[in-house]
Order: C-alpha cells, then sequence, then structure tokens
C-alpha cells in the first residue's frame, strides 16, 4: 500500500501587527494547515506582543528582532507600510526568504524595483497580495474572462467612504493612505483586475476629482481601453465598487468577493505552489513594480 507523506509545513513569519495583520494575514497565516506560523515583527513592540500572543507564536521588535525572524523563517508576510515593506522585503529576499507582499510594494519605482531585483537575484519566490486575485469568486471569474477575450473597454469604479466627512472609519486614519490617498490604496486591486484580462497598460491620462478622487483613462497592450475611478473620500452614499468590462459576448460584471482571511489563505497557497515549481506567479514582485510604475506615472501627471 502507498503512503503520501505530506509536504512540511512552511515555516513563515509576519511583519506588521497593525489592523490589516490582525484582520487578515494573522488569522490566515496561524489557521493554515500548510503553514508553521513562527512569529510577529512590529515596529511597536507592545504590538508586536498582543498579535503574537493571540496566535500563540513569538513576537519581534527593533532591528534585532528583523534578523532574528529571518532566521526562525523560510517565507515572510508582510502588512506594514509600503515604503517600510521595500527595504524589509529586499532584505529578507537576500536572507533567502520567500515574500508574500502587501500591495502597493511600494510608492517608489525605486523602491519597487529594488525589491523586485532583490527577489531575482536570490532566486526566492514572490507574491503579492492583490485580494481580488484570490478570493475564489474573484479570482475565477478573472479567469473566465481571460478565456473569453474579445474586450472592447473595461470600467472600474472604486470609491471609499473611510475620509468622508462625517463617516465613522472603523479604526485611527492610517497616516500613508490619507498621504497617497485611493490612487494608491484601491488602484493597485483595479489594476489587478484590467492587466491581465486587458493587456499591460501602454498609456494613460489622470485627472483629478474631489477630495482624493482620481479619474484614470487607460489604453492596453490589446487595444482595448479602460476608465477607473478611484477614492477614499466620497460621501458615504456614493461608495462602492463595480467591475465591468464589455465586449464581443456583451458585459460582464465581477461578482463580490469573499473574506480577506480567505483571499490571504488562497495567496499563501500560490506562494507555497510557487515554490515548489520554481515557476513565477504572474502577480510577483516584478508584477508589483509594474503596478507602481503605473501608478507613479499616474501621481505625476497629478502634479
Amino acid at each position: 500500500m502507498t503512503t503520501h507523506t505530506p509536504p512540511p509545513k512552511l515555516r513563515c513569519g509576519l511583519f506588521g501587527a497593525g489592523p490589516w495583520a490582525r484582520q487578515a494575514q494573522a488569522p490566515a497565516l496561524s489557521a493554515h494547515g500548510g503553514v508553521a506560523f513562527t512569529g510577529v515583527w512590529a515596529r511597536r513592540p507592545e504590538a508586536a506582543a498582543e498579535l503574537a500572543t493571540a496566535h500563540g507564536v513569538t513576537a519581534y521588535s527593533g532591528e534585532a528582532g528583523v534578523a532574528a525572524l529571518l532566521a526562525d523563517c523560510e517565507a515572510v508576510a508582510f502588512a506594514v507600510p509600503p515604503d517600510i515593506q521595500a527595504p524589509l522585503a529586499a532584505r529578507a529576499a537576500a536572507a533567502g526568504r520567500h515574500l508574500l507582499l502587501d500591495k502597493p510594494v511600494a510608492t517608489t519605482v525605486a523602491a519597487a524595483r529594488a525589491t523586485a531585483d532583490a527577489a531575482r537575484d536570490a532566486g526566492v519566490a514572490s507574491v503579492v497580495f492583490c485580494t481580488l486575485r484570490f478570493a475564489p469568486d474573484t479570482e475565477g471569474w478573472i479567469a473566465e474572462q481571460i478565456a473569453a477575450g474579445g474586450w472592447f473597454t473595461g470600467h472600474v469604479r472604486w470609491l471609499g467612504a473611510r475620509y468622508a466627512h462625517g463617516v465613522d472609519s472603523a479604526g485611527p486614519p492610517s497616516p500613508w493612505r490619507q498621504a497617497k490617498g485611493g490612487l494608491w490604496d484601491v488602484g493597485p486591486h483595479a489594476l489587478s483586475v484590467l492587466i491581465p484580462v486587458l493587456g499591460d497598460v501602454t498609456s494613460l491620462t489622470a485627472v483629478p476629482g474631489p477630495a482624493d478622487t482620481v479619474h484614470l483613462t487607460l489604453r492596453h497592450s490589446s487595444g482595448a481601453s479602460s476608465t477607473v475611478t478611484l477614492g477614499l473620500s466620497a460621501p458615504a452614499g456614493a461608495a462602492g465598487t463595480r467591475v465591468e468590462l464589455v465586449g464581443e459576448h456583451g458585459k460582464a460584471v465581477m461578482p463580490r468577493w469573499n473574506d480577506p482571511v480567505t483571499s490571504f489563505r488562497g495567496a499563501v497557497d500560490e506562494l507555497r505552489a510557487t515554490i515548489r515549481t520554481g515557476r513565477a506567479h504572474p502577480c510577483d514582485a516584478r508584477f508589483g513594480l509594474r503596478l507602481t510604475e503605473i501608478l507613479a506615472e499616474a501621481e505625476a501627471q497629478l502634479g
């Protein structure tokens, strides 16, 4: 009788102990059957200790803690601001650790390129957690639209009310999100759907709207065009998300997606598969660099 030995668990640490780490990354890593969750690093020791205690893992902080966490794992996940993530990720890659990055990888092209280059030079696997690419319902929908082809144009409206006047947010404002706005926070989500379906962005025009709202018009390598509206400061009644494609087959509207824990678990699965096969993932650090290039060009136009 043949017996199959399950693959060893992937020893994975987490950089970050903020709201997103508490809501998504830490619960997904802790409950994943193929992962040994090793520990949490945070800039604030008390935040690292609180989250680590909740999941029965080791807490790390400070410069010595970075080195200690990297020594205790094979892969690292990130839930820190992008311009803190980028140098940490480059250091982790140089240490031979596989990367499960958050979006955006960085908010400068130079930092995103350094991260992608470090992953390439070290030969480590990388996956960027663009939620819609890993949520079961939306992942399947995107694959269906790629297979169908024949798309003429696409339209994305992604408006949040996080910073709208009079709206109670779930938590304290995130400084980097307040500074960079919807373009950088939810822009990667929109592009992560449009690019695999319509092709890379070959040209763009960016126009400012009210508050942090941005309107993008994109031309894609397939010849299709798309429009994208992004913002975090819409009135509560205007908030919502819609992704629609129009083409030879009529219209296709993206379904609602699952909770972030389920999506992150999917990203972990993809990282493990990438490590096993050695094949680059389509949503890897190099794709994260491309997203940063596009968003930086849009930001420059907004001036």
